[in-house]
């Protein structure tokens, strides 16, 4: 059985998600809101489970910015991406539910972690959990099938 491709995304699209998950985190940690949290790891969640093409701020990209913007230049792999999100999940889950059971500061910890990142990806097209994929890829022994 062959492999399918490894999927691919405009490298404008996670930078688009980047800053709208920054806007979110950043209110977040302003508001010490633990529901807006927890729906931020919901989008993180869905991101990292059922891929970047059905994440939501991936379908506000793809429908209100990248048609003004013109065709893709750049593609990227999406597998690094899907890790980052669920690392992002973590984290935002944690906030969640630091703010929400009553522990304001492990909720503002976890979150200014996750808005560290998300700006850090925004700001420069770094990111931080695609780079932790790849670290993991390389240490992680390789499978067999």
């Amino acid at each position: 059985m062959s492999q399918s491709p490894a999927r691919v995304v405009d490298v404008r699209g996670p930078r688009f998600a980047a800053w709208v998950t920054s806007a979110v985190l950043a209110v977040v940690l302003l508001t010490g809101s633990g529901p807006l949290v927890a729906v931020q790891a919901v989008v993180f969640a869905v991101g990292a489970a059922a891929g970047l093409r059905h994440a939501p701020y991936a379908v506000l990209f793809r429908t209100l910015v990248a048609p003004r913007l013109g065709p893709a230049r750049e593609r990227e792999p999406e597998a690094p991406l899907r890790f980052a999100q669920l690392v992002g999940f973590v984290f935002a889950a944690v906030g969640a539910a630091g703010y929400l059971l009553g522990a304001p500061l492990l909720g503002a910890v976890a979150t200014g972690l996750a808005l560290v990142a998300a700006l850090l990806n925004a700001a420069t097209g770094f990111c931080l959990g695609c780079e932790l994929y790849l670290t993991v890829r390389r240490v992680r022994p390789a499978r067999t099938t």
